[in-house]
Protein backbone atom coordinates (compact mmCIF):
# COMPACT_ATOMS: atom_id res chain seq x y z
CA UNK A 1 0.00 0.00 0.00
CA UNK A 2 1.27 3.32 -0.71
CA UNK A 3 1.99 5.81 1.34
CA UNK A 4 -0.63 8.21 -0.41
CA UNK A 5 -3.38 5.80 -0.29
CA UNK A 6 -2.10 5.44 3.93
CA UNK A 7 -3.23 8.30 4.45
CA UNK A 8 -6.18 9.01 2.54
CA UNK A 9 -7.63 6.25 4.35
CA UNK A 10 -6.51 7.90 8.07
CA UNK A 11 -7.94 11.29 6.97
CA UNK A 12 -11.61 9.53 5.66
CA UNK A 13 -11.60 7.52 8.94
CA UNK A 14 -10.29 10.72 11.03
CA UNK A 15 -13.68 12.85 9.81
CA UNK A 16 -16.11 9.63 10.03
CA UNK A 17 -15.39 9.72 13.74
CA UNK A 18 -18.11 11.14 16.25
CA UNK A 19 -16.07 13.54 17.61
CA UNK A 20 -16.29 15.21 14.17
CA UNK A 21 -20.22 15.93 14.04
CA UNK A 22 -21.94 18.82 15.07
CA UNK A 23 -20.93 20.08 18.17
CA UNK A 24 -24.28 20.31 20.69
CA UNK A 25 -24.37 23.90 21.91
CA UNK A 26 -27.07 22.63 24.54
CA UNK A 27 -25.62 19.49 25.64
CA UNK A 28 -27.76 17.30 27.84
CA UNK A 29 -27.90 18.15 31.10
CA UNK A 30 -28.92 21.71 30.98
CA UNK A 31 -30.36 22.24 34.89
CA UNK A 32 -32.01 25.06 33.65
CA UNK A 33 -33.60 27.33 36.16
CA UNK A 34 -37.33 27.89 35.82
CA UNK A 35 -39.38 30.27 36.89
CA UNK A 36 -38.85 31.76 40.17
CA UNK A 37 -40.59 29.41 43.16
CA UNK A 38 -40.98 26.67 40.78
CA UNK A 39 -39.88 23.63 42.28
CA UNK A 40 -37.81 19.97 40.92
CA UNK A 41 -37.83 16.97 42.85
CA UNK A 42 -35.59 17.92 45.95
CA UNK A 43 -35.09 14.65 47.92
CA UNK A 44 -32.45 13.23 45.65
CA UNK A 45 -29.30 15.08 44.20
CA UNK A 46 -29.64 16.41 40.75
CA UNK A 47 -27.38 13.80 39.46
CA UNK A 48 -29.73 11.50 40.36
CA UNK A 49 -32.26 13.11 38.65
CA UNK A 50 -30.31 13.25 35.52
CA UNK A 51 -28.78 10.07 35.71
CA UNK A 52 -33.15 8.79 35.68
CA UNK A 53 -33.18 10.83 32.46
CA UNK A 54 -30.65 9.16 30.86
CA UNK A 55 -31.28 5.38 31.84
CA UNK A 56 -34.97 5.91 30.92
CA UNK A 57 -33.52 7.70 27.48
CA UNK A 58 -31.32 4.89 26.42
CA UNK A 59 -34.30 2.20 27.09
CA UNK A 60 -36.69 4.45 25.06
CA UNK A 61 -34.53 5.17 22.48
CA UNK A 62 -33.81 1.45 21.80
CA UNK A 63 -37.15 0.34 22.17
CA UNK A 64 -38.66 2.92 19.72
CA UNK A 65 -36.39 4.75 17.03
CA UNK A 66 -36.73 2.42 14.17
CA UNK A 67 -35.38 2.25 10.72
CA UNK A 68 -37.93 4.02 7.65
CA UNK A 69 -38.35 2.09 4.73
CA UNK A 70 -35.93 4.83 3.05
CA UNK A 71 -32.32 4.79 3.79
CA UNK A 72 -31.05 7.76 6.48
CA UNK A 73 -35.01 7.71 7.56
CA UNK A 74 -35.97 6.98 11.06
CA UNK A 75 -39.49 7.35 12.58
CA UNK A 76 -40.95 6.57 16.55
CA UNK A 77 -42.92 3.21 16.86
CA UNK A 78 -46.66 3.46 17.16
CA UNK A 79 -45.92 -0.01 18.84
CA UNK A 80 -50.23 -0.30 19.56
CA UNK A 81 -51.90 -3.18 17.82
CA UNK A 82 -52.75 -2.47 14.02
CA UNK A 83 -51.65 -1.52 10.87
CA UNK A 84 -50.23 1.63 12.21
CA UNK A 85 -46.43 2.62 12.70
CA UNK A 86 -45.82 5.67 12.93
CA UNK A 87 -48.36 8.34 14.10
CA UNK A 88 -47.07 12.14 13.35
CA UNK A 89 -47.55 12.51 17.63
CA UNK A 90 -44.92 10.26 18.20
CA UNK A 91 -42.78 11.71 15.70
CA UNK A 92 -42.91 15.36 16.92
CA UNK A 93 -42.30 13.67 20.89
CA UNK A 94 -39.25 11.50 19.28
CA UNK A 95 -37.80 14.75 17.45
CA UNK A 96 -38.33 17.29 20.68
CA UNK A 97 -36.56 14.75 22.82
CA UNK A 98 -33.40 13.39 20.62
CA UNK A 99 -32.74 17.54 20.63
CA UNK A 100 -32.85 18.04 24.25
CA UNK A 101 -30.88 14.96 24.68
CA UNK A 102 -28.06 16.07 22.61
CA UNK A 103 -24.09 15.17 23.61
CA UNK A 104 -25.30 12.51 26.60
CA UNK A 105 -26.27 10.52 23.61
CA UNK A 106 -23.46 10.78 20.70
CA UNK A 107 -25.58 10.16 18.06
CA UNK A 108 -28.48 12.51 18.99
CA UNK A 109 -27.81 14.57 15.41
CA UNK A 110 -27.92 11.80 13.02
CA UNK A 111 -31.16 10.77 14.76
CA UNK A 112 -33.12 13.73 14.76
CA UNK A 113 -31.36 14.19 11.20
CA UNK A 114 -33.50 10.56 10.33
CA UNK A 115 -36.88 11.80 12.48
CA UNK A 116 -36.78 15.00 9.96
CA UNK A 117 -36.16 13.25 6.51
CA UNK A 118 -39.04 10.49 7.25
CA UNK A 119 -41.58 13.61 8.45
CA UNK A 120 -40.60 15.10 5.24
CA UNK A 121 -41.19 12.06 3.07
CA UNK A 122 -44.87 12.02 4.58
CA UNK A 123 -46.62 14.98 3.93
CA UNK A 124 -49.81 15.80 4.60
CA UNK A 125 -52.30 18.34 2.42
CA UNK A 126 -50.00 20.79 2.81
CA UNK A 127 -45.91 20.09 2.09
CA UNK A 128 -44.74 21.87 5.10
CA UNK A 129 -47.02 19.25 7.39
CA UNK A 130 -46.83 15.61 8.31
CA UNK A 131 -49.84 13.07 7.26
CA UNK A 132 -51.06 11.90 10.40
CA UNK A 133 -49.85 8.06 9.88
CA UNK A 134 -47.96 5.57 8.22
CA UNK A 135 -48.64 1.95 8.03
CA UNK A 136 -46.31 -1.15 8.35
CA UNK A 137 -45.54 -0.45 4.51
CA UNK A 138 -44.62 3.26 5.23
CA UNK A 139 -48.08 4.69 2.99
CA UNK A 140 -49.36 7.14 4.58
CA UNK A 141 -53.32 6.42 5.64
CA UNK A 142 -54.34 9.46 4.68
CA UNK A 143 -52.87 13.40 3.85
CA UNK A 144 -54.32 15.00 6.57
CA UNK A 145 -52.40 15.85 9.38
CA UNK A 146 -52.44 16.18 12.99
CA UNK A 147 -52.39 19.39 14.42
CA UNK A 148 -50.12 18.22 17.96
CA UNK A 149 -47.82 16.20 15.94
CA UNK A 150 -47.05 19.54 14.38
CA UNK A 151 -46.78 21.80 16.08
CA UNK A 152 -43.86 19.23 17.93
CA UNK A 153 -42.86 19.09 15.11
CA UNK A 154 -42.41 22.72 14.58
CA UNK A 155 -40.96 23.44 18.13
CA UNK A 156 -38.36 20.79 17.81
CA UNK A 157 -36.73 22.22 14.57
CA UNK A 158 -36.28 25.29 16.78
CA UNK A 159 -34.49 23.16 19.15
CA UNK A 160 -32.58 21.98 16.70
CA UNK A 161 -31.30 25.08 15.27
CA UNK A 162 -30.54 26.26 18.74
CA UNK A 163 -28.77 23.16 19.63
CA UNK A 164 -26.28 22.25 16.30
CA UNK A 165 -27.14 25.85 13.89
CA UNK A 166 -28.41 25.76 10.82
CA UNK A 167 -25.77 25.91 8.48
CA UNK A 168 -25.47 21.93 7.91
CA UNK A 169 -26.94 19.73 5.44
CA UNK A 170 -30.92 21.14 7.42
CA UNK A 171 -31.75 24.71 7.49
CA UNK A 172 -33.58 23.88 10.68
CA UNK A 173 -34.61 26.96 11.18
CA UNK A 174 -35.92 28.00 7.54
CA UNK A 175 -38.22 24.61 8.07
CA UNK A 176 -39.22 25.69 11.40
CA UNK A 177 -40.57 28.46 10.40
CA UNK A 178 -42.14 27.41 7.15
CA UNK A 179 -44.00 24.92 8.97
CA UNK A 180 -44.71 27.42 11.85
CA UNK A 181 -46.92 29.34 8.99
CA UNK A 182 -48.50 26.75 7.38
CA UNK A 183 -49.70 25.87 11.01
CA UNK A 184 -51.20 29.17 11.33
CA UNK A 185 -52.30 29.06 8.24
CA UNK A 186 -54.21 25.71 8.18
CA UNK A 187 -54.45 24.19 11.73
CA UNK A 188 -55.55 27.61 13.76
CA UNK A 189 -58.99 28.86 13.22
CA UNK A 190 -58.83 32.94 11.94
CA UNK A 191 -62.14 33.83 13.46
CA UNK A 192 -61.93 32.07 17.16
CA UNK A 193 -58.26 31.73 17.22
CA UNK A 194 -58.97 27.82 18.34
CA UNK A 195 -56.97 25.09 17.32
CA UNK A 196 -58.41 22.79 14.68
CA UNK A 197 -58.08 19.38 14.74
CA UNK A 198 -56.12 19.09 11.19
CA UNK A 199 -55.48 20.90 8.48
CA UNK A 200 -58.65 18.86 7.17
CA UNK A 201 -60.70 20.76 8.90
CA UNK A 202 -62.21 23.75 6.53
CA UNK A 203 -64.44 26.53 7.19
CA UNK A 204 -67.09 24.39 5.70
CA UNK A 205 -66.51 21.73 8.11
CA UNK A 206 -68.93 20.97 10.86
CA UNK A 207 -66.41 20.74 13.19
CA UNK A 208 -64.38 23.82 12.18
CA UNK A 209 -65.00 25.58 15.60
CA UNK A 210 -64.25 22.61 17.82
CA UNK A 211 -60.74 21.94 19.65
CA UNK A 212 -58.65 19.38 21.43
CA UNK A 213 -57.91 20.57 24.58
CA UNK A 214 -54.14 19.38 24.83
CA UNK A 215 -53.61 20.92 21.06
CA UNK A 216 -53.21 24.04 23.16
CA UNK A 217 -49.44 24.29 24.05
CA UNK A 218 -48.84 28.04 25.12
CA UNK A 219 -44.93 27.68 25.39
CA UNK A 220 -44.51 26.30 21.70
CA UNK A 221 -46.90 29.53 20.80
CA UNK A 222 -44.84 31.89 22.50
CA UNK A 223 -41.76 30.58 20.79
CA UNK A 224 -43.53 30.69 17.44
CA UNK A 225 -44.83 34.49 18.22
CA UNK A 226 -40.86 35.18 18.34
CA UNK A 227 -39.34 33.03 15.60
CA UNK A 228 -41.42 34.54 12.84
CA UNK A 229 -42.91 37.94 14.44
CA UNK A 230 -46.70 36.69 13.64
CA UNK A 231 -48.87 38.62 16.11
CA UNK A 232 -51.55 35.84 15.41
CA UNK A 233 -49.76 33.65 18.15
CA UNK A 234 -50.53 36.12 20.64
CA UNK A 235 -54.16 36.03 19.81
CA UNK A 236 -54.18 32.13 20.24
CA UNK A 237 -52.84 32.30 23.48
CA UNK A 238 -55.13 34.96 25.06
CA UNK A 239 -58.28 33.33 23.38
CA UNK A 240 -57.27 29.44 24.35
CA UNK A 241 -56.63 31.14 27.93
CA UNK A 242 -59.98 32.30 28.21
CA UNK A 243 -61.54 29.12 26.92
CA UNK A 244 -59.76 26.81 29.05
CA UNK A 245 -60.89 29.54 31.83
CA UNK A 246 -64.38 29.46 30.90
CA UNK A 247 -64.59 25.89 30.83
CA UNK A 248 -63.23 25.56 34.55
CA UNK A 249 -65.63 27.95 35.77
CA UNK A 250 -68.76 26.50 33.71
CA UNK A 251 -68.09 23.08 34.31
CA UNK A 252 -65.54 21.63 36.55
CA UNK A 253 -65.53 24.68 39.09
CA UNK A 254 -63.76 22.31 41.68
CA UNK A 255 -61.62 19.46 39.77
CA UNK A 256 -60.41 22.31 37.06
CA UNK A 257 -60.54 19.39 35.01
CA UNK A 258 -60.39 20.54 30.71
CA UNK A 259 -62.41 17.66 28.88
CA UNK A 260 -60.62 16.14 25.94
CA UNK A 261 -62.43 17.91 23.13
CA UNK A 262 -64.36 21.19 23.34
CA UNK A 263 -66.74 21.78 20.73
CA UNK A 264 -69.09 25.49 19.68
CA UNK A 265 -66.21 27.38 20.53
CA UNK A 266 -67.81 30.23 18.59
CA UNK A 267 -71.44 30.63 20.69
CA UNK A 268 -71.52 28.48 23.77
CA UNK A 269 -68.67 26.39 24.51
CA UNK A 270 -69.35 23.04 26.17
CA UNK A 271 -67.34 19.42 26.51
CA UNK A 272 -68.17 17.19 23.25
CA UNK A 273 -70.43 14.78 23.44
CA UNK A 274 -69.95 10.98 23.84
CA UNK A 275 -68.27 9.39 20.47
CA UNK A 276 -67.78 13.34 18.97
CA UNK A 277 -64.34 11.97 17.55
CA UNK A 278 -62.64 8.69 19.40
CA UNK A 279 -65.04 7.66 22.41
CA UNK A 280 -67.88 8.02 24.90
CA UNK A 281 -65.18 9.81 27.21
CA UNK A 282 -64.77 12.51 24.40
CA UNK A 283 -66.26 15.27 26.83
CA UNK A 284 -64.58 14.04 29.98
CA UNK A 285 -61.06 14.15 31.18
CA UNK A 286 -59.95 11.92 29.00
CA UNK A 287 -56.37 10.53 27.04
CA UNK A 288 -56.06 13.47 25.55
CA UNK A 289 -56.93 16.01 27.91
CA UNK A 290 -54.50 14.02 30.51
CA UNK A 291 -51.66 16.02 29.00
CA UNK A 292 -53.32 19.48 29.97
CA UNK A 293 -51.46 20.17 32.99
CA UNK A 294 -47.77 19.32 31.66
CA UNK A 295 -48.59 21.71 28.37
CA UNK A 296 -49.82 24.76 30.38
CA UNK A 297 -47.61 24.08 33.40
CA UNK A 298 -44.91 24.34 31.17
CA UNK A 299 -45.90 28.33 30.09
CA UNK A 300 -45.04 28.74 33.76
CA UNK A 301 -42.06 27.16 33.87
CA UNK A 302 -40.30 28.79 30.86
CA UNK A 303 -41.98 32.67 31.14
CA UNK A 304 -43.96 32.71 34.45
CA UNK A 305 -46.97 33.17 32.63
CA UNK A 306 -49.73 33.92 35.78
CA UNK A 307 -52.92 32.35 33.72
CA UNK A 308 -51.14 28.91 33.64
CA UNK A 309 -50.27 29.03 37.20
CA UNK A 310 -54.22 29.67 37.65
CA UNK A 311 -55.25 27.13 35.91
CA UNK A 312 -52.78 24.56 37.43
CA UNK A 313 -52.94 25.76 40.82
CA UNK A 314 -56.69 24.13 40.70
CA UNK A 315 -55.97 20.94 39.23
CA UNK A 316 -52.97 20.69 41.88
CA UNK A 317 -55.76 21.44 45.10
CA UNK A 318 -58.02 18.64 43.42
CA UNK A 319 -55.73 15.98 42.54
CA UNK A 320 -54.27 15.65 45.99
CA UNK A 321 -56.90 16.07 47.67
CA UNK A 322 -58.92 13.37 45.60
CA UNK A 323 -56.29 11.19 46.03
CA UNK A 324 -55.45 11.96 49.81
CA UNK A 325 -51.91 12.69 48.18
CA UNK A 326 -51.49 9.30 47.40
CA UNK A 327 -49.62 9.00 43.50
CA UNK A 328 -51.10 5.67 43.87
CA UNK A 329 -54.38 6.77 43.73
CA UNK A 330 -54.20 8.66 40.48
CA UNK A 331 -56.61 7.20 38.43
CA UNK A 332 -56.81 6.77 34.58
CA UNK A 333 -59.58 8.96 33.77
CA UNK A 334 -61.56 11.60 35.24
CA UNK A 335 -65.44 12.91 34.51
CA UNK A 336 -64.97 16.89 35.00
CA UNK A 337 -66.81 16.95 38.70
CA UNK A 338 -63.28 15.31 40.04
CA UNK A 339 -65.03 11.39 40.13
CA UNK A 340 -62.60 8.62 38.48
CA UNK A 341 -64.19 7.08 34.95
CA UNK A 342 -65.53 3.70 36.23
CA UNK A 343 -63.27 1.02 35.30
CA UNK A 344 -60.73 2.68 35.09
CA UNK A 345 -58.55 2.31 38.69
CA UNK A 346 -55.11 1.35 36.55
CA UNK A 347 -52.00 3.46 36.27
CA UNK A 348 -51.49 5.35 33.32
CA UNK A 349 -48.05 7.17 32.52
CA UNK A 350 -49.77 9.56 30.10
CA UNK A 351 -51.93 10.95 33.56
CA UNK A 352 -49.41 10.30 36.24
CA UNK A 353 -46.61 12.09 34.65
CA UNK A 354 -48.82 15.43 33.64
CA UNK A 355 -49.39 15.84 37.18
CA UNK A 356 -46.28 16.01 38.46
CA UNK A 357 -45.40 18.37 36.29
CA UNK A 358 -48.32 20.64 37.41
CA UNK A 359 -47.02 20.29 40.87
CA UNK A 360 -43.73 21.93 39.58
CA UNK A 361 -45.78 25.36 39.80
CA UNK A 362 -45.78 25.96 43.26
CA UNK A 363 -43.43 24.93 46.20
CA UNK A 364 -46.38 24.06 48.51
CA UNK A 365 -46.58 21.12 46.25
CA UNK A 366 -43.24 19.78 46.79
CA UNK A 367 -44.03 16.69 49.29
CA UNK A 368 -46.21 15.36 46.20
CA UNK A 369 -43.74 16.32 43.69
CA UNK A 370 -41.47 14.21 45.35
CA UNK A 371 -43.58 10.95 46.06
CA UNK A 372 -45.04 11.58 42.63
CA UNK A 373 -41.57 11.11 40.60
CA UNK A 374 -40.94 8.64 42.92
CA UNK A 375 -44.03 6.80 41.96
CA UNK A 376 -43.40 7.38 38.10
CA UNK A 377 -39.81 6.18 37.84
CA UNK A 378 -40.16 3.24 39.38
CA UNK A 379 -42.47 1.47 36.58
CA UNK A 380 -40.82 0.04 33.75
CA UNK A 381 -41.11 0.85 30.23
CA UNK A 382 -41.70 -3.16 29.22
CA UNK A 383 -44.88 -2.93 30.58
CA UNK A 384 -46.39 0.01 28.93
CA UNK A 385 -46.90 1.49 25.49
CA UNK A 386 -45.00 4.21 23.33
CA UNK A 387 -47.69 6.75 24.32
CA UNK A 388 -47.25 6.31 27.82
CA UNK A 389 -43.34 5.88 27.97
CA UNK A 390 -43.14 8.98 25.28
CA UNK A 391 -44.87 11.38 27.90
CA UNK A 392 -43.06 9.54 30.79
CA UNK A 393 -39.49 10.72 29.36
CA UNK A 394 -40.79 14.21 28.25
CA UNK A 395 -42.18 15.07 31.42
CA UNK A 396 -39.13 13.37 33.22
CA UNK A 397 -37.01 16.15 31.11
CA UNK A 398 -38.70 18.85 32.32
CA UNK A 399 -39.24 17.26 36.00
CA UNK A 400 -35.30 17.31 35.98
CA UNK A 401 -34.86 20.65 34.78
CA UNK A 402 -33.56 19.70 31.72
CA UNK A 403 -36.21 21.41 29.32
CA UNK A 404 -35.36 24.99 27.81
CA UNK A 405 -36.47 27.31 25.56
CA UNK A 406 -35.19 27.75 21.57
CA UNK A 407 -33.50 30.90 20.57
CA UNK A 408 -33.26 31.78 17.21
CA UNK A 409 -31.64 34.72 14.91
CA UNK A 410 -34.02 37.89 15.16
CA UNK A 411 -33.67 38.20 11.37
Amino acid sequence: MSRNLKVLIIVLLFFDIPSFAQKALKPFPQHVQYFKGTIKPDYISQRQLDRSVLDFYKQWEKRYIKTGCNPGEYFVWFERKGNKQCVSEGQGYGMIITALMADADPSAKSTYDGLYYYYKAHPGNHPHLMAWAQDKNCRDQDKSSATDGDMDIAYSLLLANTQWGSNGSINYLKEARSMITAIIQHEINPHTYSVLLSDAIEWDSKDYYDTRSSDFMPAHFKTFEKATHDTRWGKTIDNNYKLFGYMQRNYSEDAGLIPDFIVHINKKATPAPPHFLESGYDGYYNYNACRVPWRIATDYLLTGEPRAKFINDKINRWIRETTRNKPDNISAGYTLDGYDIKGRYFEALSFIAPFAVSAMVDKKNQRWLNDVWDYLVGFKLKDYDYYDNSIKLLDMIILSGNYWEPTYSSN
